[in-house]
């Protein structure tokens, strides 16, 4: 079994070896061989790829130099494996490109042929040449996949998640050799045909012109950690389409995490392209549970859309018995039984896991909702929650036109701020105060949770006033709430959600930032589980 990664890798020359292909697709969850191995800044897919190579024994691998990562690979497997050949591949498409990849293939047929002591059998490749088919063009609206390679899982998430059709068009897509012409020069025809695939971000030409084959709702664009190029295309394709376009980043150990999925449903639902039963508009009582990381929320409301009561509970170690509790509260203060409730939605990150939900939505759409029901001026909701914050924008009917999430750093976060208490010895309520008779500008250089813990216990431990130091706090995460918000830009009425918007400081300090005043709500932990009680009652 010979393994490869990179879809210009010629699989049809070593299937007319009589020879199995596998494409390494990394499915580990810890990178650490391959840590010891090179250095911990290299690109994410490259040390998976190591481990994977190192962890299933595979000793016969055809790498193609489509970045220094690959080539670096190729480096540290070199005399660690039985055989590994390494392709030169042209950045451009032109007549000397083709023939620079064309004597490559003859090169690397040659070193296959000394390797397996087989011939490479001209007929056989003929053979497998005449299976393929091309693509047949998509003429229907689709959603497009685009970017960095993404693993077979992912994609099929996607799929199940999306009403519409989901074309892949990174590397792993289907979509990667054309019609190879059998009357000429049959390798170099099939050089040819392989460099004139759906072309990869590391080719030089315009890729981005083959978009305008495809009728296409919304492209969702994976960019892999320590990968700038991916990043480079994004901002190019964000700034110069009108098509909406949610970026991802994965680093092959958490592909399918709750934010990842999060940010997928979030995207489909604003595009209206999210698979979903539909319901009635009925009367009766509806609920909305929010399952967080920090709190359960649930909001009832009766068909008027009227807050009939709400309940709030601590998330704790078992996210089920949370929100079986806050709901049992919540009926409880209502004066109602379960079956009073005419339908139920779920949201946050533990949405999926609740059996008495009748359908799950993203806490980012029902922060959207909630927040533009309480106030139909606002534009901009700020939410931070205990394990992540959010900045969403919002159009005149209240629909989610564009967010942006942070990433797994929970600085700035609840659990940030709840983290820096415990170290300051302080409560949480006194964390919470806006701080005005300070002596001293501190700042908290750190913006991992972790290090910026040390940071305050040095502090501590230099004498620092604790009032500076919790100012310097609130600024600190202030300041990861404004470099979200001015990656989708700043746009008014502002609203601010989630367990920190009770945070008086932090909210002076982002107001004094962006020059604006921030509505918050009477109770902003709510927020979330009321938009998905006016989803359970069909607002629109």
């Amino acid at each position: 079994m010979t393994g490869y990664v990179c879809k210009y890798t010629p699989v049809e020359i070593i299937r007319a070896f009589g020879e199995e292909v596998c494409r390494i697709e990394p499915e580990v969850k810890s990178v650490e061989r391959a840590m010891s191995l090179t250095h911990p800044n290299m690109c994410s897919f490259m040390k998976a790829t190591l481990e994977e190579v190192i962890e299933k024994n595979i000793n016969e691998i055809i790498l193609v130099n489509c970045c220094d990562s690959i080539r670096r690979l190729y480096d540290i497997l070199k005399g660690r494996v039985k055989f590994i050949h390494i392709i030169d591949l042209p950045r451009k498409m032109t007549e000397s490109a083709y023939s620079l990849f064309h004597r490559e293939l003859l090169h690397f047929i040659g070193a296959y042929e000394a390797y397996t002591g087989k011939k490479f059998d001209l007929d056989k490749f003929k053979e497998i040449l005449a299976e393929y088919k091309m693509q047949n063009a998509h003429t229907s609206e689709c959603v497009a996949v685009l970017g960095a390679r993404l693993n077979h899982e992912v994609i099929e998430n996607i799929k199940k998640r999306c009403n519409l059709d989901v074309v892949n068009l990174t590397c792993t897509g289907t979509n990667r050799l054309s019609k190879v012409d059998q009357e000429d020069d049959l390798i170099f025809s099939y050089a040819k045909a392989l460099l004139n695939s759906s072309p990869c971000m590391r080719m030089a030409e315009d890729r981005l012109n083959f978009l305008d084959d495809f009728n296409l709702k919304g492209i969702i664009y994976n960019t892999i950690k320590f990968c700038d190029f991916y990043s480079f295309e994004y901002a190019s394709l964000k700034n110069s389409s009108n098509i909406p376009i949610l970026k991802i980043e994965t680093d092959y150990s958490d592909s399918n995490s709750g934010q990842v999925l999060t940010r997928v449903d979030a995207f489909l639902e604003s595009i209206g392209a999210k698979k979903s039963t539909a319901h009635p508009v009925k009367s009766g009582y509806f609920a909305g549970i929010d399952s967080g990381s920090t709190s359960t929320n649930v909001v009832i409301i009766d068909e008027n859309k009227n807050i009939i009561s709400y309940s709030i509970v601590p998330t704790g170690a078992r996210a089920l018995e949370s929100a079986r509790e806050a709901y049992r509260i919540a009926l409880k203060k209502a004066n109602l039984k379960e079956e009073d409730i005419a339908y139920a939605v779920s949201t946050g990150y533990g949405r999926i896991s609740i059996p008495f939900s009748d359908k799950s939505v993203t806490e980012i759409t029902c922060h959207g909702r909630g927040a533009f029901y309480l106030d139909r001026g606002v534009r901009t909701v700020i939410d931070i929650g205990g394990q992540d914050s959010k900045v969403i924008r919002l159009d005149d009917t209240g629909n989610v036109t564009d967010f942006v999430m942070n990433d797994k750093c929970s600085a700035g976060t609840g659990r940030f701020l709840e983290v820096m208490a415990r170290a300051l010895e302080v409560s949480i309520e006194d964390m919470a105060r806006e701080i005005t008779d300070f002596k001293e500008d501190i700042v908290i250089s750190s913006m991992c949770t972790v290090f910026a813990e040390s940071e305050v216990i040095s502090l501590i431990a230099r004498n620092k006033d604790k009032n500076d130091i919790i100012r310097g706090l609130h600024r600190s995460a202030a300041s990861r709430a404004v470099s979200l918000l001015d990656r989708i830009g700043r746009c008014g009425k502002y609203m601010m959600t989630g367990g920190v918007a009770k945070n008086r400081g932090v909210v002076s300090e982002i107001q004094h930032r962006i020059g604006e005043q921030i509505i918050i709500p009477f109770e902003p932990q709510i927020v979330g589980a009321l938009g998905a009680a006016l989803i359970a009652a069909g607002e629109k």
